[in-house]
């Protein structure tokens, strides 16, 4: 008896170790891949562009911040035309690079940046950055879920603005199922290190699943060491965990916040964030 319930359990744990290989393929380095309309370039960790040109239009940025859940939901494309609209840079995460997505950005003329966490049955997933223009460099980060194995991903991006400064981007989509917060302050602080070595305006901003006062204390604590402040939302329909946290969130430095809200929409389990800006003289 327990000789075949010993086998069972083998061939069971085989089969899910199979069945998770052949859904999932995982890059042994962080991989980006850049989509400039039909065309696309892989690399490993970083890219670099000769013919950066200016990000934001007049001297105002506008941003969306959303997680797309993979574009599970039908009605995502009308909701992304919608909430892309008059917006100079979209900070995407949970988004999957499939040809209908690819479409997307062709049709919008748009130049984006993806870090491939992985790959679920062939179309590469992670945070991807899209702007209207190239950006100076885009670096691609990564962090394995202690339990699922499958990784987190975090984009470090540099533009060029009308002012003359670069403004520095960290989209993320930061680590979820732990037991305390070692891991989840890990890869936050390993993008507060990076951003310190930048003087100009930054944005940091993505689906931090700050579900728990601890994430939250850690999370405010590694940011505050880049002199980074949180955005408030006059409209704050963010999505939260059943903590009351919301889970999305959005933090800068050398800008002026002029707009900030969340509103409500059914085109994915995360309510979009709309924030406009202004550049520093």
């Amino acid at each position: 008896m327990f000789k075949r319930l010993f086998i069972a359990v083998v061939f069971l744990s085989l089969a899910a170790v199979f069945a998770f290989q052949l859904i999932f393929i995982v890059p042994e380095q962080p991989q980006i891949i850049t989509q400039t309309g039909s065309s696309i370039t892989q690399n490993v960790r970083c890219m670099e562009f000769n013919q950066p040109k200016t990000l934001d239009e007049d001297g105002e940025l506008n941003i969306l911040v959303w997680n797309i859940y993979k574009q599970n939901r039908d009605d995502w494309r009308s909701a992304l035309d919608t909430f892309s609209a008059n917006k100079q840079l979209l900070l995407l995460q949970e988004a999957s690079l499939t040809d209908t997505f690819k479409d997307w950005l062709v049709d919008g003329h748009w130049v984006s940046n993806q870090v491939t966490a992985f790959k679920a049955l062939g179309s590469g997933a992670g945070v991807i950055s899209i702007a209207k223009q190239e950006p100076i460099l885009a670096c691609a980060y990564t962090s394995k879920e202690p339990w699922l194995r499958l990784p987190k991903s975090a984009l470090y991006s540099k533009y060029q603005l009308s002012n003359g400064e670069t403004l520095a981007v960290v989209n993320i989509h930061a680590i979820n199922f732990t037991v305390g917060t070692d891991e989840y302050t890990s890869q936050i602080s390993a993008m507060e290190r990076v951003l310190n070595e930048h003087k100009g305006p930054i944005l940091f901003a993505g689906d931090f699943n700050s579900w728990s006062e601890e994430r939250v204390t850690a999370m405010k604590k590694a940011l505050l060491k880049a002199d980074l402040q949180e955005v408030k939302f006059a409209q704050d329909n963010r999505t939260q965990f059943i903590t009351g946290l919301p889970l999305d969130h959005v933090f800068y430095r050398g800008l002026t916040l002029k707009n900030a809200k969340a509103p409500q929409s059914d085109a994915s389990d995360h309510n979009p964030l709309l924030v406009s800006f202004t550049l520093n003289d």
